[in-house]
């Protein structure tokens, strides 16, 4: 973290921070009621257009962590920077409408059609009715489904792989800048689950958006993470990419890895 008192030259490495942060964690940490930290002291920044994956056990404040990005949850002190700016100097709206939020089993609404769920924030911002309607079928297709099958069935009518790639188009739907994704294959069998971990490597690459990415998979955050941030107790215990994850020396790091192998040979 960059002390603001020390001078001109560390004004300008804060602006330079900003201009590639998407995302800023200063300090930041959390508890209820006072009791022990969940997000203790963390710092960190998520630079445009990179995939971040927090990797870690339940419990470790993986999902804590994504919930003071778009302010479901607010730091006990420290602060959490979106866009150069303090969640805390956001209007709370507006800033979730520039996130995208995706979550296990898609958390759609039921009584809306596919088409009505995808265009829920378009239709919120007040696009006209025509670009709301290109939007959905443009998303529909980039998420692979056909938009004459699909747009008007409901997510009790469609299989979970296809409920999560609505998840994803909805939350594409105003094109955000940010994705904040809480192991949203976490539910899906392997073969489905394989299937959309492939398909969404190729949809963010084509897409340069920012996400930060929940999972306790370790095979699925190497597949996915531009970097992996391995979390213990509430902190940030190794910051690493795929292959420095893979040489990494540290003994969290060291057990994960050791379940690919015990998986390869069962």
């Amino acid at each position: 973290m960059i002390d603001s008192s020390r001078g001109n030259h560390d004004s300008l490495a804060m602006t330079q921070t900003n201009h590639y942060a998407l995302v800023e964690f200063r300090e930041v940490s959390f508890a209820v009621n006072g009791g022990r930290p969940i997000i203790d002291r963390l710092s960190l920044q998520v630079e445009r257009g990179e995939t971040l994956v927090l990797l870690g056990e339940s419990g470790c404040g993986k999902t804590t962590t994504l919930r003071l990005v778009n302010r479901l949850l607010m730091p006990t002190s420290g602060e959490v920077l979106v866009e150069g700016k303090a969640t805390t100097e956001w209007d709370v709206i507006r800033l979730r409408r520039r996130t995208g939020y995706v979550i296990q089993e898609a958390g759609l609404f039921p009584h809306f059609t596919v088409e009505q769920n995808v265009a829920l924030i378009p239709n919120l911002e007040d696009w006209d009715e025509s670009r709301v309607g290109e939007r959905v079928r443009e998303l529909l297709v980039l998420v692979g489904l056909d938009a004459n099958r699909f747009a008007d069935r409901y997510p009790r009518e469609l299989s979970g792989g296809q409920r999560q790639r609505i998840g994803v188009a909805r939350a594409l739907a105003a094109d955000p800048p940010l994705l904040l994704m809480d192991e949203p294959f976490g539910a899906l069998d392997p073969l489905t689950r394989s299937s959309l971990q492939k398909e969404f490597a190729e949809l963010k690459s084509s897409l340069g958006k920012t996400v930060i990415f929940v999972t306790h998979d370790v095979r699925e955050a190497l597949q996915l993470g531009t970097r992996i941030a391995l979390m213990d107790a509430g902190r940030i215990v190794l910051l690493e990419t795929p292959a420095g994850f893979l040489s990494s020396k540290n003994e969290l790091a060291k057990s994960y890895l050791e379940t690919l192998r015990s998986d390869f040979f069962v």
